[in-house]
């Protein structure tokens, strides 16, 4: 059985990447010889120097580099095949990752989960129905597991966490960078109880078109099924969406009107034979071997701050709102408010200078409380 630090070093080793990883790990090679049998020479080659003088290898660097990160703070974590938590629905996808670096709760892998996936672009209805099936699937025992894309996957990673449940979000890029800019809020949840952040890239590394296809995979890989919520024709989530079937997993999708261009995606699944779904028991009721027992969700803590405090910067509304005007029904519709609640906490959030009436909504003003 490899260690975490013999993890760490097959993850750096020239010439082998996270698919050539992957697929060597798939064939169990004994340490260390039957892996430098079996491994490409560059890689082979460094292996061996690091294994003969580690002290000379122009690996020590970067895995010093790796041990310091990890070492910095209790909740980060290398997640391997060998690791008390590593998720083992994994083990049922074709290509796996190799290592999964992970900021946050390890706990939020503990329920069994849903991924949410949707457009960037959503709809106010696509939204309300993010932020719903969200908070659905947490009342109910269910994690919530997508991208942090801007739109729909936000919307559902917001809304599962403020119900007190628990979401894990698969980056594009080292679990420390935050893509896009504008979910820093989101980022900074997700490493608090109930959340948590992965990723097979190290820590450092800027995300990268060609690391998103893939990073697709880890997610419908983590869930027991994928629920479109919001999708066009030529949609990222309709990969999603066909990486789940090729994965074995169930492929939901909530229906919408012909003349809205943002739901033609979902319409395209339900005619290829997706589940229509209207709410959360029709999702469970395709699961039924995994379904849990309805419980009643933990306090958010950031839900909790905003109760116990009258700094209306830690009020979770702010988390809803950026440079984009966010119509007061959409804010209701994803924060679960009653209208009067969230005019209330409007006019607060104006008077502290966090947020600002604008044509369409309001928006988040930016500064030391309302940046974004």
């Amino acid at each position: 059985m490899l260690t975490a630090k013999e993890w760490l070093l097959l993850s750096r080793l020239p010439g082998l990447g996270v698919v050539g990883l992957a697929e060597l790990v798939a064939r169990s090679p004994a340490w260390p010889d039957g892996w430098l049998a079996v491994m490409p020479p560059e890689a082979a080659t460094a292996l061996r120097l690091w294994l003969d003088h580690p002290g000379k290898s122009p690996l020590c660097g970067a895995l010093e580099a790796d041990e310091a990160w990890l070492a910095e703070a209790p909740d980060r974590h290398l997640l391997h095949p060998h690791h008390p938590d590593w998720p083992a629905l994994l083990a049922q996808i074709p290509d796996p990752p190799p290592v999964l670096w992970a900021w946050g709760d390890l706990s939020a892998l503990a329920p069994p989960r849903l991924a949410m996936v949707g457009t960037r672009k959503p709809t106010r209805e696509g939204l309300n129905n993010a932020a719903g099936f969200a908070r659905a699937l947490a009342g109910r025992g269910w994690g919530v597991v997508s991208g942090m894309a801007l739109g729909i996957d936000g919307a559902a990673q917001h809304a599962a966490l403020e119900a007190g449940g628990r979401s894990v979000a698969v980056l594009g890029g080292g679990v420390d960078v935050i893509y896009p800019a504008r979910h820093r809020v989101l980022h900074e949840r997700l490493r608090e109880p109930g959340g948590l952040l992965l990723s097979e890239h190290s820590p450092g590394t800027k995300p990268h078109p060609a690391y998103f296809p893939r990073r697709n995979r880890i997610v419908t890989g983590l869930a027991r099924g994928v629920l479109v919520v919001e999708a066009a024709e030529r949609s990222g989530s309709l990969v999603s969406a066909r990486l789940a079937g090729d994965q074995g997993r169930e492929v939901f999708a909530v229906p919408g009107s012909i003349h809205n261009p943002q739901a033609r995606g979902c319409l395209e699944l339900l005619r290829d034979g997706g589940v229509l779904v209207r709410d959360v028991d029709d999702i469970l009721a395709e699961l039924p071997a995994w379904s849990a027992p309805q419980e009643t969700p933990r306090p958010a803590p950031r839900a909790a701050r905003d109760e116990a405090s009258s700094s209306c910067g830690d009020d979770p509304l702010l988390a809803w709102l950026s440079d984009t005007p966010t119509p007061v029904d959409a804010l209701v519709g994803l924060t679960g408010l009653t209208v009067a609640d969230c005019q209330r906490r409007l006019l607060t959030l104006e008077l502290e200078g966090l947020a600002a009436p604008a044509v369409g909504g309001w928006v988040r003003l930016p500064g030391p409380g309302g940046a974004w």
